[in-house]
């Protein structure tokens, strides 16, 4: 699909993205809408059926397959309207002028579209040649799906465990797959060798001799490796990924995935070095497994898109990165979250957003995944699990159970931020007899998850004044640490000027550089490590530290090197750069000495 804006907006949380397509497809921007929640899924559908005076019949969990049926019903309802919106801006008349108007205002400077309309309309507003133009020209935005490939979980009638292809992430694909999207689906959170097999089973898949797919696979990593293994293993079943998707393994929003102390820039220098070699290397595999399997084998080159995303925050950091690092889209999340045309977030959560300050955006372990998870303090969800807490009830109902993968207790799973999970855990930790200081940090560690799948759901639901008896008012959010610098609520026009450096959306001037904020993250994430094994280590613990910060003092060394070299790029802030990296490189040292005087563990 050919692609307009040299950004996307990347999926927020399981609701903050679930209808963004319908807000701005039509004006030709990417977006991604969450599948986690099939419950959630089926309330917009019969909301946006009646909005748009739609027949709705309602898919119950008594239905076969009912939350595979449930997401192909919610997606096709998006591709419909979302298609409606789009044809209707195009077929222009006089309401519409506007909404065409607006989408080339919004185009990047220099785009050949917003010159060929200014030349089309120099003389004025010949309704029918623009519409023919338009009709050539424009270009809907993808609307792409994501699946957390872990949040896989078995799914049971009464007590009969179901066949794996009804797991949630399986069924989810299969929604997927039966919907009328000709898109992306951006498969994240780490390798799920099952559904990857499962994906094997689906022809939309594979590609014509010309290269064509009916849907394609956008993988999201954190490093070169990763996409590598990932991306041969999948070569391997006779798929393609289409698109790399790399992010900040911290300065992101959501679940963050930290790697080995591997900085973003030179991540991506990386793949920029090694892109042509793994699309070759990748296509080779394929090709052959296409032989193997008696599949058609592309005639041409399969193209593969580098995009990332993490942090960024200003024009000139973007253009650096499409520039420097040759990528073909860089994501944008965390400011999106204050654009109500673009995205669903509560007026509450909202006002909260606005004020956030960096103190109030920290890297918690509230995610039921057992990985850290970007919060904002204070937030609705976790002044509720506050409240249980208080009442002497820690842990949540779990209405939903999306995440009820933890098998210590039951054999179908529970959920780590459940009442029953933590009741028991709380009674296993009583049986210890532990100190006190040693009861109560664990103690801590047990009721300080929250029930996110829940949580990061609820903010649609009241912003449209949908029922939440099931699901409370509580409302998590995931923002990345680049919210501090943004306090204003924004329009769409807003921010993709702020984008395109057209308007400054950043009300303050003290933002670091994203390379360094990125950093900074990474080196505050070093010390906690540190200071959970600082009265003794084991020889795997010093391992795994001492490579972390080898890896980071390479990353620095990469850093000063880049910025010594750049010209015409961030001159006013060169210096000041340079002198951070300076000061983090004798951090570092600091904290390696620190590592290898530990005592280790007998």
């Amino acid at each position: 699909m050919k692609k307009i804006h040299s950004f996307h907006i990347p999926v927020m949380g399981i609701g903050f993205t679930v209808d963004t397509p319908l807000k701005v497809a039509q004006y030709g921007m990417d977006s991604v809408i969450s599948l986690v929640d099939d419950i959630l899924l089926e309330k917009l559908r019969k909301m946006y059926s009646e909005k748009f005076e739609i027949p709705y019949n309602e898919i119950t969990d008594k239905v076969q397959d009912f939350r595979a049926k449930r997401i192909t019903s919610y997606l096709n309802l998006v591709h419909d309207i979302a298609d409606k919106k789009f044809e209707d801006l195009k077929n222009i008349g006089i309401k519409k002028s506007d909404d065409l108007k607006a989408y080339i205002s919004m185009l990047p400077n220099g785009a050949s579209l917003k010159t060929e309309f200014k030349k089309l309309t120099e003389k004025g507003f010949n309704v029918s040649e623009i519409k023919k133009w338009t009709i050539k020209n424009l270009v809907k935005g993808s609307i792409d799906v994501n699946i957390m490939t872990k949040v896989d979980k078995d799914n049971y009638v009464k007590d009969e465990k179901l066949s794996v292809e009804y797991n949630d992430a399986h069924a989810a694909l299969r929604g997927f797959v039966n919907s009328k999207l000709n898109s992306s689906v951006v498969l994240s959170a780490g390798m799920n060798p099952r559904l990857y097999s499962y994906m094997g089973q689906f022809d939309d898949f594979y590609p014509t001799e010309q290269g064509v797919f009916k849907k394609t696979i956008i993988l999201k990593v954190s490093d070169y490796k990763s996409a590598l293994i990932q991306g041969k293993f999948l070569a391997k079943k006779g798929l393609w990924v289409s698109e790399y998707r790399i992010e900040s393994g911290l300065n992101c929003g959501g679940h963050a995935f930290a790697t080995n102390g591997y900085l973003l820039g030179p991540v991506l220098a990386e793949f920029k070095e090694k892109r042509e070699a793994l699309r070759s290397t990748i296509q080779d595999l394929l090709n052959q497994e296409l032989i193997n399997q008696g599949r058609v084998v592309p005639k041409t080159a399969l193209t593969m898109k580098i995009s990332a995303q993490g942090g960024v925050g200003t024009q000139e950091e973007h253009t650096f990165l499409i520039k420097e690092y040759q990528l073909d889209s860089v994501g944008w999340g965390t400011p999106f979250l204050l654009v109500p045309e673009a995205t669903t977030v509560d007026e509450k959560t909202l006002d909260k957003l606005t004020n956030a300050k960096e103190d109030d955006l920290y890297l918690s372990d509230i995610s039921p995944l057992g990985v850290p998870f970007n919060n904002l303090r204070d937030n609705t969800k976790d002044l509720e699990k506050e409240g249980f807490i208080n009442k002497g009830r820690p842990g949540s109902a779990c209405p939903k159970r999306f995440v009820a993968l933890n098998k210590e207790f039951k054999e179908k799973g529970i959920c780590t931020a459940s009442r029953e999970y933590q009741h028991l855990k709380i009674k296993e930790l009583d049986e210890q007899e532990l100190p006190l200081e040693e009861y109560q940090a664990k103690f801590n560690k047990i009721i300080e998850k929250s029930c996110t799948c829940v949580g990061l759901g609820t903010s649609a639901l009241l912003a449209y004044n949908l029922d939440t008896k099931v699901e409370g008012k509580g409302v998590s959010i995931c923002p990345g640490p680049n919210m501090a610098y943004y306090s204003s609520i924004m329009s769409l026009k807003n921010i993709t000027d702020h984008i395109y450096g057209r308007d400054n959306m950043i009300s303050r001037d003290d933002r670091p550089h994203f390379f360094i904020k990125e950093l900074d993250i990474y080196i505050n994430f070093l010390k906690n490590k540190l200071n959970e094994v600082r009265t003794s280590i084991t020889k795997k613990e010093e391992k795994y530290l001492l490579t972390f910060a080898n890896n980071m003092k390479e990353g620095i060394s990469y850093y000063k090197t880049m910025f010594y070299e750049l010209k015409n790029t961030f001159e006013d802030i060169k210096e000041v750069v340079l002198n951070e990296l300076d000061a983090s490189e004798r951090t570092l040292s600091l904290i390696k000495v620190e590592i290898e005087n530990l005592p280790l563990k007998s």
